[in-house]
């Protein structure tokens, strides 16, 4: 009986765990990307603005359709932050670049984009099955909202930022 309420307190204790990571208030992942001008980026390189992350794949559809939404409304997200994070085989940079020259984000200087390569950080923080996954976060680093499935509306991620603190 003893062995079976154990097993079963940490399967609750598991289930919370997961839970917290997209929970209002959590912190913002300890990634580290490999951007597209061979730089490394990490949330302490990001200043004190909301920001928006995005794990994305550059042949993903949904991705690219968003995307090409975010740069039609850019201006409504204000100064937020940008962070588009991808993998990729031994950081390989070029379906990456592509991705960059395609949507011409380079002209965006709050956008960022890179690739986690094989450490999964962010892939795992999150528990991302598929992609674009979305978490906007406040200035202070504090997780607002996040957006698992496909956003239909990119207003909904507009009203998302714009409701979170600056």
């Amino acid at each position: 009986m003893k062995k079976l309420i154990l097993f079963f307190s940490l399967i609750i204790v598991a289930l919370g765990c997961n839970a917290q990571n997209e929970t209002p208030g959590s912190a913002m992942p300890p990634y580290k990307i490999l951007t597209t001008d061979s730089n490394w980026a990490t949330p302490a390189a990001l200043k004190h603005r909301r920001t928006v992350l995005i794990y994305f794949s550059p042949d993903c559809p949904h991705c690219q359709h968003l995307i090409m939404e975010m740069r039609e409304k850019i201006k409504q997200f204000g100064d937020t932050q940008i962070v588009l994070i991808t993998w990729s085989n031994n950081y390989d940079l070029r379906a990456i670049k592509s991705f960059v020259k395609e949507f011409d984000l380079k002209k965006y200087p709050n956008i960022v984009v890179g690739t986690e390569g094989y450490s999964y950080i962010v892939q795992k923080y999150y528990k991302i099955e598929t992609t674009p996954f979305v978490a906007v976060y406040g200035a202070n680093g504090k997780l607002s909202k996040s957006f698992r499935k496909t956003l239909e509306n990119v207003n909904d991620l507009i009203t998302a930022v714009k409701a979170t603190k600056a």
